[in-house]
């Protein structure tokens, strides 16, 4: 196009795509595995005055059947100790307890294609929680 004495040029760059592929699931349930065995975990006091520190005793991953992208996670933890006020914290005598969570790869921003931890209670189809409750009581995670 010409307008006057400038010449305007509709120039088109293409650059490759460079796309990234999330580890499989059992890749990443390969890693959790050696990554959270023996690991602490701090969690807030339910009265908000203090901490528990729990250690990871034992892990249990699945897949979910219908859906590769998502990783259902049980832990056995074993409190080690409690910090915070101390009449609160005596409220809590516990050893064991268990955490159930799920893993997800991230569709925006920077959890884009990574496996990332899933922010609310999980929802496990009807297909999948018995089996994945088996699965922790073979692999030891679940006590009788």
């Amino acid at each position: 196009m010409i307008s006057g004495n400038i010449i305007f040029i509709n120039l088109r760059i293409i650059l490759p795509t460079v796309i990234i592929v999330a580890e499989t699931a059992e890749e990443f349930i390969e890693r959790k595995k050696q990554k959270e065995i023996g690991r602490l975990i701090k969690v807030k006091d339910i009265s908000r005055k203090g901490h528990h520190f729990l250690k990871v005793v034992a892990a249990t991953y699945m897949t979910e059947t219908d859906n590769p992208e998502k990783v259902f996670e049980i832990l056995r933890l074993e409190h080690q100790k409690s910090e915070g006020e101390k009449d609160q914290i005596a409220k809590y005598k516990f050893k064991d307890s268990y955490r159930f969570g799920y893993y997800i790869i991230g569709k925006i921003r920077n959890k884009k294609d990574k496996w990332t931890w899933g922010q609310y209670a999980p929802m496990i189809p009807t297909m999948d929680l018995l089996p994945l409750i088996e699965k922790a009581k073979e692999e030891g995670t679940i006590k009788e």
